[in-house]
């Protein structure tokens, strides 16, 4: 019997309130960064990154001064709950549901810690059904986006029938001021704030059009590379780590990955039109378009996503979804990001009415 995929009924995006554009942030990190300013063309990977502007859970002003873990997770979980409940809340209406009809919830993060998880937040906060199943996901950094659709489309195909999934990242709380590794610096560069949140529910259920099928997942974690990527926990937070050339990682082993993700599904490289690319920064993507011989314009929404937010982690790759999504794409698609681990997740999508 042929089942019937998962579907996404709605998606929207947000930010917290403050913006900066890059120039500004760049000649902050003249206070912030005092010793590698001295050094001008070290600047230039502001300029290099290709962002306009990015979303802040502060004044950038408030980022020139010496702030301690403890103050920026307040931070965060105060911000977090304010953009996951407001967010949560438009795209439970996106799909005509009451909240008390949510059998499970999934939130992806990895920028901050809240105990209770901000899952258990929003049930109270939204009235959701108290009983529904929660998933907290912590960790996956920039994969967190893709790995948590995955999971709800998994929660979906287990029974759960109507799944709200938000994820948030506060990454401009991760700074840390006066580092000046080549990490911190770069990362100052690259990340925003920004969070996402979608419904996913059986087909049968009833509800507006749908914006996509869920036709499987594919997970990789590479071994002996934890170093890669991660946060390192030091006094004044969540430290990033960066230690290796991701873009040449990508190109070594994109190709083969992505046709192992669509073999499983039974699909091949011909079979998809569409991109869904999380855009870790302009040198990722270009590895991508290597790696897969992408066509010119492939990875367009990732461009305009980065270049209009930043990096905001899990959250960007569904920022880039929903930029594609307005070019009302057809077929068959392919969503992908990868994350600390190091590790590669896949979303096997289609577009357009269902057979």
């Amino acid at each position: 019997m042929l089942v019937s995929p998962p579907l996404v009924r709605s998606l929207v995006t947000g930010h917290p309130p403050y913006r900066a554009s890059q120039g500004e942030i760049r000649e902050a990190a003249r206070t912030l960064f005092p010793r590698m300013a001295a050094r001008p063309h070290l600047l230039d990977v502001f300029d290099n990154a290709q962002i306009d502007s990015r979303a802040l859970s502060r004044p950038l002003e408030w980022y020139l001064e010496p702030r301690g873990f403890g103050e920026k997770n307040a931070v965060f979980v105060e911000e977090a709950r304010a953009l996951t409940l407001r967010l949560a809340r438009e795209a439970l209406a996106g799909a005509g549901m009451a909240p008390a009809e949510v059998d499970a919830v999934v939130v992806v993060n990895t920028s901050g810690l809240s105990t209770p998880s901000l899952d258990a937040f929003l049930l109270g906060a939204l009235g959701l059904n108290p009983h529904a199943a929660r998933l907290p996901v912590w960790g996956l950094g920039c994969a967190g986006g893709a790995a948590g659709l995955a999971r709800a489309a998994d929660l979906v195909r287990a029974g759960y029938r109507r799944v709200l999934l938000v994820a948030v990242e506060l990454c401009s709380l991760t700074l840390v001021r006066g580092d000046e590794s080549k990490s911190n610096f770069v990362g100052t560069a690259l990340f925003a704030d920004g969070g996402a949140a979608l419904v996913v529910t059986a087909a049968d259920v009833p509800g507006p059009p749908p914006l996509a099928a869920l036709h499987g997942a594919f997970s990789t974690l590479i071994e002996d590379s934890e170093d890669i990527m991660g946060w390192d926990v030091v006094d004044d937070g969540l430290k990033v780590r960066f230690s290796r050339d991701i873009p040449t990682l990508v190109r070594s082993m994109m190709r083969e990955n992505v046709a192992q993700a669509l073999a499983a599904q039974g699909w091949s490289r011909a079979d998809v039109g569409t991109f869904v690319v999380h855009p870790g920064g302009v040198k990722v993507l270009a590895a991508y378009e290597e790696a897969l011989d992408l066509p010119p314009g492939a990875l367009d929404s990732s461009r305009r996503v980065l270049a209009a937010h930043g990096n905001m982690s899990s959250v960007t790759v569904l920022f880039v979804l929903e930029e594609v999504l307005r070019g009302e794409p057809l077929g068959q698609g392919l969503l992908s990001a990868m994350g600390p681990g190091f590790s590669a997740e896949h979303v096997l999508l289609s577009f357009g009415p269902l057979d």
